[in-house]
C-alpha cells in the first residue's frame, strides 16, 4: 500500500498535477482500502493489506490533521504576502534577491516569528515596527543594548547620532564594539555591527552631538531616545524634541543606580525642565568617567528603554508616560515615583496638558 502512495505521487509529480489533486487521490486510495479491511478482510489480506481497520484509520486521520494543518500555514503564508506584499522575485535565468526586507518575505517571517506571535505584537505591530523611525541619540553604554535590540527587533529606520569615537575604555560596558574598533568613529562602527544583525533595516550614522538647536532633525523622526553622559546633553536633545513635538524615551546611569521614563508633554506628561529646571550643582552629577558605573548597569537600562520603544511604536501594554522607574543594582530594587508638569515651565508650559 505504502508502494501504491509513492507511485501515485511520483506521477502527480511527473504529470504536474496539483499538491490538493494528489491529496484527493491519496484519500480516495485510503477509503478504498479502509473498505476492503472492513467489508472483506479476506479479500484484503490476499491483497497484502492485512493491516487492522483501527490502525488504518488513526493513520488515516493523523495524515489528514497534518495535511489540514499544513494547508492552514499556506493558507496564511498567503495571507500575509496579500497583506503587505510579495518580496521581488528575479526573472529566470536572473540573480535573485539576496533580502528581502517585505515583512512577509521568508527571511522577515521566520526573523520576527516570536513578535508575531505576541497578541499584543502580532503582524500589524511587526508593520508598525518596520515602519517606524526613531533616533538613538548616543551610542554609548546606553545606546549599545538599545540600538542591538530595536535592530534585532526589525525597527525600519534606525539613526545613531553620537561625535565620540571608541575607546579601550569602553568595552567594559559599551557592546556595539569591539577591541578592534579602538579609534573608530562610534557610529561608524556601530552602523556596520547593526547592518550584520539586521540587513533587513536601514541605519543611519549621524556623527555629531545634537542639542537645543536641532528640532527641525527630531521632527524627521516617530520617537527618540537618549543615553548621554552629561546632563547639558541631555537637557539640550530633550528641549529639541518638546520643540519637535516628539516623544523622548530617557535613560541615566550612574555607578549602580539608573532610571528610565518618557517625556512626552503633547501626552500630558513633564518635559525634563519641568523636573530639573536648574542644572545640578557641580559635583553632584559626576560623568561615568569621574563616579565609576558597573558594567551591565547600562545594558539594564538600556534594555528597558528598548522595550519602552517597541510598546511605544506598537502601543503595546501601558509605557511609563508620566512615571520614572528607578534601578538600584546594588540591592536588586525597582521603585516608580509619579512625575507632575510644571505650569510655569519655561519649556512645555505653553502645551495644552
Amino acid at each position: 500500500m505504502a508502494g501504491a502512495a509513492l507511485a501515485l505521487m511520483a506521477v502527480g509529480w511527473w504529470r504536474g498535477w496539483s499538491l490538493p489533486r494528489v491529496l484527493i487521490l491519496l484519500a480516495a486510495l485510503w477509503l478504498l482500502v479502509l473498505a476492503l479491511l472492513l467489508i472483506v478482510p479476506a479479500l484484503a489480506a490476499q491483497a497484502g493489506l492485512g493491516a487492522d481497520p483501527r490502525v488504518w484509520a488513526v493513520g488515516g486521520l493523523l495524515l489528514a490533521g497534518a495535511s489540514g494543518y499544513g494547508a492552514l500555514i499556506g493558507r496564511a503564508r498567503i495571507a500575509a504576502h496579500r497583506r503587505w506584499g510579495a518580496g521581488q522575485i528575479a526573472p529566470p535565468g536572473q540573480p535573485q534577491t539576496v533580502h528581502d526586507t517585505s515583512p512577509a518575505s521568508d527571511d522577515a517571517l521566520e526573523r520576527y516569528a516570536r513578535h508575531i506571535v505576541l497578541r499584543e505584537i502580532g503582524g500589524p505591530g511587526q508593520q508598525m515596527l518596520r515602519k517606524a523611525r526613531v533616533l538613538i541619540v548616543g551610542a554609548g553604554g546606553i545606546g549599545s543594548p538599545v540600538a542591538l535590540y530595536l535592530a534585532g527587533a526589525g525597527v525600519g529606520h534606525l539613526t545613531l547620532a553620537d561625535d565620540d569615537d571608541v575607546s579601550i575604555s569602553n568595552l567594559q560596558r559599551q557592546i556595539l564594539f569591539r577591541t578592534r574598533d579602538a579609534g573608530r568613529a562610534k557610529v561608524d562602527a556601530a552602523v556596520e555591527t547593526l547592518r550584520a544583525l539586521n540587513p533587513l533595516i536601514e541605519v543611519t550614522a549621524l556623527p555629531r552631538r545634537l542639542g537645543a538647536e536641532d528640532a527641525e532633525v527630531m521632527r524627521g523622526f516617530d520617537l527618540v531616545l537618549e543615553g548621554t553622559d552629561s546632563f547639558a546633553s541631555r537637557k539640550g536633545v530633550a528641549r529639541a524634541c518638546v520643540a519637535a513635538g516628539v516623544p523622548l524615551i530617557a535613560g541615566a546611569i550612574a555607578q549602580w543606580e539608573g532610571q528610565v521614563t518618557i517625556y512626552d508633554p503633547n501626552a500630558g506628561t513633564p518635559c525634563l525642565d519641568c523636573l530639573f529646571p536648574d542644572a545640578p550643582a557641580p559635583g553632584l552629577a559626576l560623568s561615568c568617567a569621574e563616579a565609576g558605573v558597573a558594567g551591565p548597569l547600562p545594558g539594564v537600562i538600556g534594555s528597558i528603554m528598548a522595550l519602552e520603544a517597541i510598546k511605544a511604536i506598537t502601543g503595546a501594554g501601558q509605557g511609563l508616560r508620566g512615571q520614572m522607574l528607578i534601578f538600584d543594582g546594588l540591592w536588586g530594587e525597582t521603585r516608580r515615583i509619579a512625575l507632575q508638569r510644571r505650569a510655569d515651565c519655561a519649556v512645555c508650559g505653553g502645551i495644552p496638558a
